[in-house]
Order: structure tokens, then C-alpha cells, then sequence
């Protein structure tokens, strides 16, 4: 009797845990994400170099922050920046770069959709 108690008791709390980690990712998109870019690219206001980085995706109070840090270098550029989810309509496809052009002729980050991803992220 006891252990078909404990057993109701542990399936319950897993069940608990599997709902709080669904709610907390409402948005269905992923913690973490791979980006290349072939040239300089400005993200916020911030130019970053070309090369590979790695995004992480986290929340400071009820803002949505990406955390870009570069990968292979021995001094790693890192940048902060704040974005806005946007739902898509179904899950992306494929992954999507969507720049416009500065005064100065830079590449200026506005959103990222990640293949799998349920909403986009603008900067």
C-alpha cells in the first residue's frame, strides 16, 4: 500500500514538473541557438564582428534577452539584447536573417526565426 502511494505521489510531482516547464516556454522556442553571419553585423547598437556565435535565450523580469557570444576567438565578443517575441502562425521552417541597412551602410539586425521556433525574435 505504501508503495502504490509513494508511486501516485512521484507520478504526480512529474506530472507538476512537466507542466511548469511547458508554461514556462509558452512561446515554444528554444533556450539555445547556433547564427553565422558573413559580415559585420550591428544588434542593437552594438557592431558585431562576422564570424559564428552562440544565443541563449533567457528572461531578466518579463523582458526577453538574447545573449550573442561569439565562438572560436580567444577574447569572445558578448552583447545583450533586448527582443520582442512575435507568434508565428505555424512552426518556422527554416531559419530567416532579416537585416536593413543603416546611414552607414551596416547590416542592422530586426529579427531571427530559428527552424522549429513558434515565434520570432525582433530586435
Amino acid at each position: 500500500m505504501r508503495r502504490i502511494f509513494a508511486g501516485i505521489l512521484i507520478l504526480m510531482c512529474i506530472c507538476m514538473l512537466g507542466s511548469v516547464l511547458v508554461a514556462e516556454n509558452q512561446m515554444g522556442i528554444a533556450d539555445h541557438y547556433q547564427v553565422s553571419f558573413s559580415q559585420n553585423v550591428r544588434v542593437a547598437d552594438t557592431l558585431l564582428p562576422k564570424g559564428e556565435y552562440e544565443i541563449r535565450h533567457v528572461m531578466q523580469g518579463s523582458d526577453h534577452i538574447m545573449i550573442f557570444r561569439q565562438l572560436g576567438t580567444k577574447k569572445p565578443v558578448e552583447l545583450r539584447a533586448k527582443c520582442t517575441l512575435v507568434p508565428l502562425s505555424a512552426k518556422a521552417t527554416s531559419n530567416e536573417k532579416i537585416f536593413t541597412l543603416n546611414a552607414a551602410n551596416e547590416e542592422v539586425l530586426q529579427e531571427l526565426v530559428f527552424k522549429g521556433d513558434r515565434a520570432k525574435h525582433v530586435f
